[in-house]
């Protein structure tokens, strides 16, 4: 992650980051989750389990580079293959493809697994007894 990422954006554009996850996985999972209940169809819930989980993966900020290319795909298949208003999807998919490609910001799980680490290291001793 950290190869993908020189470093996670704090304050504003962290803000903004955080908002863009936390509003895009609402929406996928608004849109996802009436899908898994109620005993559906097997194909509707091979649909929309990988979309929902995705959406949980980017409200938390959990490797959101695999997430948010995930969810790019299979709103850009649904809007290919299916006859209803794209405009949700088209949304949702373009969010989540910018936040695969500017991370997650400062406030993830990402952040806190790969971000940079500071260490403090001990003042040195000067003098005879430096060894």
């Amino acid at each position: 992650m950290r190869r993908l990422y020189s470093t996670f954006a704090d304050g504003w554009p962290g803000l903004a980051l955080l908002l863009m996850r936390l509003v895009v996985g609402s929406v996928l999972l608004l849109r996802a989750g009436p899908k898994l209940w109620n005993n559906p169809p097997l194909e509707t819930m091979i649909a929309a389990a990988p979309v929902a989980g995705s959406a949980l993966l980017l409200i938390t900020g959990l490797w959101t580079p695999v997430a948010g290319t995930i969810v790019v795909v299979i709103e850009t298949w649904q809007m290919l293959t299916r006859n209803h208003d794209p405009v949700v999807g088209l949304l949702a998919g373009t969010i989540a493809g910018a936040l695969a490609m500017l991370g997650p910001g400062r406030w993830s799980v990402d952040a806190r697994l790969f971000g940079w680490k500071r260490i403090e290291a001990p003042p040195r001793r000067s003098g005879a007894n430096a060894r």
